[in-house]
């Protein structure tokens, strides 16, 4: 018997009037064009499962798997389907039923979604490790000695792609409380998971452009996961219990701050829906409301306040161009936003990048998962970019970075967080 899908509001499960304007947007439908695997099609799936005319099968999965959960098919939805819901309650549906099991798989999903990112100090030894790793040499020694080739196909064709851990990670580089000169306003700042291992520059970047902008912030020690990866991994009581954790964090401070600031899209998308992950928790259903309601992304909010536009003169003019993480512009509705920051940094002479909402293939982990069809759209993504000579390419999300800064690094572009060139603008102190 179904144990989540059944469990859902039915008008959410019914919302879909099947009308088709969400296949252009699907970019697994744009592959294939099988009805199996657009938006439409999916939901059609669940819908039977709900109603128990179908059972959760390994093919059901594996369809479920498929899917990017890039969300462009709710910008392209005039009925407003809220398919982020359906897509983790599908999912979680598939791990209820073990359909997909093997060893192997169970292993990683214990090791990845149970230990790692559910143990912030097990992430961090493991980032520091890493580190010394990297910064030591060993890992170039490693590259050229040609043992990787020993090691199994899918983990050799990874390697290439590991990210470069910070030397400094986020509670060494941002004070627990941090006052601005002039103080408009109090917030809370996030860190994130592999943020906080792989850009912890990004994340001082945010608490500098906050300050500069009447912002005093709070950013509680050792953060860990949001949810994120394991609600959109099918393992919903776990994003329950990361959830709690992300709103102890500030414990009663909460209702004291204007607001709490990610940088990371795929974060956001996430933390602003704590509401409905727990609305059936009878201690934290009212406290994820507040939660919400003071959620914002760091574009968003700077817009919200209005901004100091930077006046330093520059000494070049790059071309920059932008790419619209999918759960920023599609899971947040949130598009203008970064692209007003851009527009006010002195020195960036902006480009528009041709399809710059749909998908570059990083999807959370899709592209470990699904390296095929991730490659495919990375190489999509990248192409466009080269179309327009941009020597930096801005985007807001880390798995859209990674992704992208792998598949253009041949070419000397540079991936940036619009809140890092900001940041820049403020600290080059030349006035006009």
């Amino acid at each position: 018997m179904p144990k989540y899908l059944d469990k859902l509001d039915y008008s959410i499960v019914q919302q879909c009037m099947h009308c088709g304007m969400c296949l252009p947007s699907c970019p697994t439908y744009l592959e294939t064009k099988l009805e199996r695997n657009s938006p439409r099609g999916r939901i059609a799936l669940m819908r039977s499962i709900a109603d128990g005319e179908l059972e959760v099968t390994k093919e059901f999965g594996e369809e479920m798997y498929y899917c990017l959960g890039c969300l462009a098919c709710t910008t392209a939805c005039p009925a407003g389907v809220d398919y982020p819901v359906l897509f983790e309650n599908a999912r979680a549906e598939v791990e209820e039923s073990d359909v997909l099991f093997s060893p192997d798989r169970r292993f990683w999903r214990w090791l990845t979604l149970k230990q790692i990112f559910s143990k912030p100090w097990m992430l961090r030894a493991i980032g520091r490790s890493l580190w010394i790793y990297q910064a030591s040499g060993m890992q170039s020694l490693v590259r050229k000695s040609g043992v990787l080739r020993f090691i199994p196909k899918n983990l050799r064709e990874l390697e290439p792609t590991t990210p470069t851990i910070r030397r400094h990670f986020s509670d060494a580089l941002i004070p627990e409380n941090e006052p601005a000169a002039k103080q408009d306003y109090r917030v809370g700042m996030l860190t994130g998971c592999v943020q906080d291992l792989v850009f912890s520059d990004v994340n001082r970047d945010t608490v500098d452009v906050l300050l500069e902008n009447g912002c005093s912030v709070v950013t509680p020690r050792s953060q860990g996961c949001c949810g994120s990866l394991h609600a959109h991994n099918g393992d919903l009581e776990q994003a329950k219990i990361m959830a709690h954790r992300q709103i102890d964090s500030f414990g009663d401070d909460l209702e004291n701050l204007d607001a709490v600031i990610t940088n990371a899209a795929g974060c956001g998308s996430h933390l602003k829906h704590y509401t409905t992950l727990l609305k059936d928790d009878p201690d934290y259903a009212e406290r994820a409301k507040l939660w919400d309601a003071k959620a914002r992304d760091i574009n968003e909010w700077l817009v919200e306040i209005d901004f100091r536009k930077p006046h330093n003169t520059p000494t070049s003019t790059k071309k920059t161009t932008y790419h619209e993480a999918c759960h920023l512009c599609h899971g947040q509705k949130i598009s203008a936003q970064p692209r007003s920051i851009l527009d006010a940094i002195p020195g960036l002479e902006m480009t528009e990048l041709s399809d710059a909402t749909h998908c570059c293939g990083s999807a959370g982990i899709y592209n470990i998962t699904q390296p095929e069809q991730a490659g495919k759209l990375q190489t999509e993504k990248c192409d466009k970019i080269r179309e327009t000579g941009a020597e930096i390419v801005a985007t807001a999300n880390p798995g859209c970075h990674l992704q992208i800064q792998n598949g253009v690094r041949e070419d000397g572009v540079e991936v940036q967080h619009p809140i890092s060139l900001l940041a820049a603008a403020y600290r080059s102190g030349i006035e006009k």
